[in-house]
């Protein structure tokens, strides 16, 4: 026979925000709304400031409230934007001290953009090409100019085409894991030629995008991601 749990005594402050979550999810308290003052809470809980203040502080932390000095705590439409950057220290934190993590990254990257890109294909209007086109051209304009500008191009080029599914939460992983990428971005991209094999390759998929060619845009966006997989490195985080 198992033993029998022991009983822990659990903190003042997580009681509080036990209940203050529970008011968050039953709808009680909606986004817009405001929460009780801390006088009010301390009265009805019968417990003090310093435990009202802490459960306050995570439930900030965790996106579900607004917390502005002399105002009482407004409660939060969560978004996935929100969501994905409550993880993002700890993903940094995984990534730099572990190689394999940043392997197990790429390869995510891959599966996920090939997804994106061959949705994208399906489901393109004339505006999101244009859009596509204007980030190509932007890309060009930095070359052997500004690589920061470039890269951040680069970027904005791939979530582009993520936000062509009109999905908000690949919307935000696609930002999450290029962004987490960006730290480990290797020197290797600016070897000279590689910018241009770089927008030759973007110009190649959104060819295939307007096409409306799902498998020929997969393929190109394959090749791409290939080649790239090289440029990022765990010992040269940005």
């Amino acid at each position: 026979m198992d033993p029998t749990p022991k009983i822990t005594r659990r903190k003042l402050s997580d009681e509080v925000f036990d209940r203050l979550y529970e008011m968050i999810e039953s709808g009680r308290c909606r986004p817009g709304d405001t929460l009780p003052s801390e006088r009010e809470l301390m009265d009805s809980y019968g417990v003090g400031r310093p435990a009202i203040r802490e459960a306050m502080q995570s439930l900030e932390r965790i996106g579900l409230v607004e917390i502005n000095h002399g105002q009482r705590p407004r409660v939060l439409q969560p978004t996935a934007m929100g969501l994905i950057a409550q993880i993002d220290l700890t993903a940094r934190h995984m990534l730099a001290s572990s190689p394999q993590s940043l392997e197990q990254l790429k390869e995510a990257r891959t599966f996920f953009e090939l997804g994106m890109v061959e949705k994208a294909a399906r489901q393109a209007t004339p505006e999101d090409v244009v859009r596509l086109r204007e980030l190509v051209s932007a890309q060009r304009r930095y070359l052997n100019e500004d690589a920061a500008a470039f890269v951040k191009a680069d970027m904005a080029f791939h979530t582009a085409i993520t936000a062509m599914t009109l999905n908000p939460i690949f919307t935000a992983t696609s930002q999450a894991m290029l962004g987490w990428l960006a730290r480990f971005h290797s020197s290797l991209l600016h070897w000279e030629g590689n910018e241009s094999i770089t927008i030759m390759e973007h110009e190649r998929i959104v060819d295939r995008i307007e096409a409306g060619e799902p498998e020929q845009a997969v393929y190109e966006m394959q090749k791409h991601l290939e080649r790239a997989r090289a440029l990022y490195a765990l010992d040269k985080p940005t």
